[in-house]
């Protein structure tokens, strides 16, 4: 059986692969979704990410369309306590920013929506310049003494604000951040790598990554004249025009091939086996594409194939 990992200091313990719900009620609809979070769950996972926003921006949708679908299938498989649910604030069109009160009313919106009457773990989604840190630890410390909060996150946070939230949680006793969302990947490294990276190893912050297979490119299906129908093949395949694009495709391959592995299954573990990494997000629209996501927790690269794709994500920089 697969072995859990606590996120920092939150006392939750999950999965190392965390599914990602931005897909649901946007790319798979309800019954996909179920079919994919049973699947998931079957296979031993227990940690879902989704956000108030997810999916705002596909046709005909306002926003909470995920939360929807995952509370609806929380509610017919009756599992809630055995699932960490992470969502998120902040991004939602009618609930937009970190004031006090608007994190208040989008945390009821998003417990309706999850029909729950908590949330594992609530992460701000983008931070808001215009509010003080103060301000928003102690709007989440209070979804946290009301119990509507079992821990909090946050994400696409700058080091110093990330700092001063820290700062402030301690000094005076709050609640306090345990786990950050970067972005990060194989051909993404320097939005987390360095001061933020450091900055979350000092406090004992556990890193969730997103965007874990750069949009779909390090499943490895994006080849020179391939053609993919996909919502994101553009971004994805705009890394095979870079130099680190392709080495990164190139040691991928070789790395798979030696231990009998999916690409992007050594991708996911290249980064689950990162400083401070706890457990990489990665969605699946279909079941099909499950086996490849949740093998990470088997697969253990060594020590010269983990510094073989650092080498090669290394180049072109």
């Amino acid at each position: 059986m697969t072995s859990l990992r606590t996120l920092g200091s939150s006392g939750l313990a999950v999965f190392p692969l965390c599914l990602g719900g931005n897909v649901f009620g946007w790319t798979a609809d309800e019954t996909q979704s179920f079919a994919v979070l049973d699947a998931y769950v079957a296979a031993g996972g227990n940690f879902i990410d989704t956000a108030d926003v997810y999916s705002a921006w596909g046709p005909g949708n306002e926003g909470g369309e995920s939360e929807t679908v995952i509370g609806n299938w929380l509610a017919a498989r009756g599992n809630r306590s055995e699932v960490v649910v992470a969502t998120k604030v902040g991004a939602h069109p009618q609930y937009r920013g970190l004031s006090a009160t608007n994190i208040a009313a989008a945390a009821e919106e998003s417990l309706r929506r999850l029909r729950t009457d908590y949330i594992d773990l609530y992460y701000t989604h983008f931070d808001d310049p215009a509010v003080p840190v103060e301000e928003i630890i102690t709007a989440l410390d209070q979804l946290v003494k009301d119990g509507k909060v079992r821990a909090i996150a946050t994400s696409n946070l700058s080091v110093e604000r990330l700092q001063a939230s820290l700062d402030f949680s301690e000094r005076e006793g709050l609640a306090r951040y345990s786990v950050l969302q970067p972005h990060y990947n194989l051909v993404s490294r320097e939005t987390y790598e360095g001061e933020r990276q450091e900055t979350a190893a000092r406090a004992g912050l556990a890193a969730v990554p997103y965007y874990s297979l750069a949009s779909g490119f390090l499943t490895g299906k994006y080849r020179p004249g391939a053609t993919v129908r996909s919502p994101r093949a553009e971004g994805a395949a705009g890394h095979l025009k870079t130099d680190r694009g392709v080495a990164v495709l190139a040691a991928l391959d070789k790395v798979a091939e030696a231990r009998g592995a999916e690409i992007a299954t050594v991708a996911l573990a290249w980064l689950a086996a990162q400083p401070t990494v706890a457990a990489p997000i990665a969605s699946a629209r279909t079941v099909e594409q499950l086996p490849a996501l949740l093998a990470v927790a088997d697969l253990e690269l060594t020590a010269e194939e983990l510094a073989e794709l650092t080498a090669a994500s290394a180049q072109g920089v």
